[in-house]
């Protein structure tokens, strides 16, 4: 095996290797990407928690304050009472007995309050002292994602130089060699699922989500792949199928292995347009099926957005974002524009794809009753 710090070559090592090295280098760095992009939406969410237990806090302590003004008014007034008769004194000596009772009652009253005061100053002060602890626990944990979100960082920067070293000792003959060699294995591998009959036997119609999802993802083609974009001029994977379905009106997890573990599972022959397929076995990438057997995907660095054949990657299933929507009866796909087919249809590969029998086992998405039997 050629190292890094010896440039391969056509001699050196034979294509097959090239090529199942290469995309084991994407493979890697797909997953350190998806890991940066997780980090990523942690990271937000515990800034999120920090301003809203800052703001929570401030409150806190703003209606402290006032309890003790009213604790130091309390303690004025406690000290001022302490130099004149007592309640029970004023009763003895009153002359009207309806006006002692009246008293006493007012009398009960206020200490009430001045009960209620204390009370108040007390749980405020209690609930000033959480709210601190959690913030700086939750600053704490903001600075550990920081961390994990700079390593990552660093990992995909690191995987990206080594596949732009590869790809830079090759010469042109080598390079259109793996080329071919990369479209004949994408060519196979459609054959052999488009007849093993477990796609749908017709392109059905989605949902007016998914048309909107897909409209969307149609006029990102030819946007390069960056990892770590979620748009506009630019997209990694599931950057693009996240933002597709934030344009269609629905939020889903924005990292591909979020959206397998989190969306509806829905079996190959049920596919619908819309839909998203999700390849190799840890689920680092992601795609959106229009139908007639072709994915729109960000397939990787150096890459465009582009239409490509839907075994491209190695299957590992698809999920169904839109689960209770009815497919339309009638649906025009946009039109897609020249060359939408052009580039690499590769994502990153170094496993093998799952066992057939693990996709066809998965949990079908739940179709409404009403949806047409043509439209899966």
């Amino acid at each position: 095996m050629v190292t890094v710090g010896s440039p391969p070559s056509a001699q050196a090592e034979p294509v097959g290797e090239l090529l199942v090295r290469l995309q084991g280098l994407y493979q890697k760095a797909e997953e350190a990407s998806e890991a940066y992009n997780a980090a990523e939406v942690a990271l937000k969410a515990r800034q999120d928690d920090e301003r809203r237990l800052g703001a929570e806090l401030g409150r806190t302590r703003t209606a402290l304050g006032a309890e003790k003004a009213a604790a130091g008014r309390l303690a004025r007034e406690q000290y001022q009472g302490s130099r004149e008769f007592s309640p029970y004194l004023r009763l003895l000596l009153s002359g009207d007995p309806q006006q002692a009772v009246d008293q006493r009652r007012l009398t009960s009253r206020e200490g009430a309050r001045r009960a209620g005061v204390v009370a108040r100053l007390e749980q405020g002060e209690k609930r000033a002292g959480a709210l601190a602890a959690e913030a700086r626990k939750a600053l704490e944990a903001q600075r550990v994602l920081s961390g994990e979100q700079k390593r990552h960082r660093e990992d995909v920067a690191g995987r990206l130089k080594e596949v732009e070293r590869l790809l830079a000792a090759l010469t042109p003959e080598e390079l259109a060699r793996l080329g071919e060699r990369e479209e004949a294995v994408t060519a196979g591998a459609q054959r052999d699922l488009v007849g093993s009959g477990r796609l749908p036997d017709r392109t059905g119609t989605p949902t007016a989500a998914g048309g909107a999802a897909l409209g969307y993802a149609t006029a990102q083609i030819g946007k390069p792949y960056v990892w770590g974009a979620e748009g506009p001029g630019s997209f990694d994977c599931s950057g693009l199928t996240s933002k597709a379905w934030e344009h269609a009106g629905r939020s889903i997890p924005r990292t591909s292995q979020e959206q397998w573990a989190r969306l509806p599972k829905v079996p190959l022959d049920r596919l619908r347009p819309g839909d998203l397929v999700v390849y190799f076995p840890k689920a680092t990438h992601v795609a959106l099926y229009i139908g007639d057997g072709k994915v729109i995907q960000a397939p990787r660095p150096g890459a465009a957005v582009k239409v490509s054949p839907i075994a491209a990657n190695p299957l590992l299933g698809a999920v169904r974002p839109d689960p209770e929507g009815t497919p339309l009866a009638e649906f025009t796909p946009p039109p897609l524009p020249e060359a939408a087919t052009a580039g690499d249809d590769s994502g990153y590969s170094a496993e093998e794809a799952p066992d057939a029998e693990d996709v066809e086992d998965a949990e079908p998405a739940a179709e409404p009753a009403a949806a047409p039997t043509s439209a899966r």
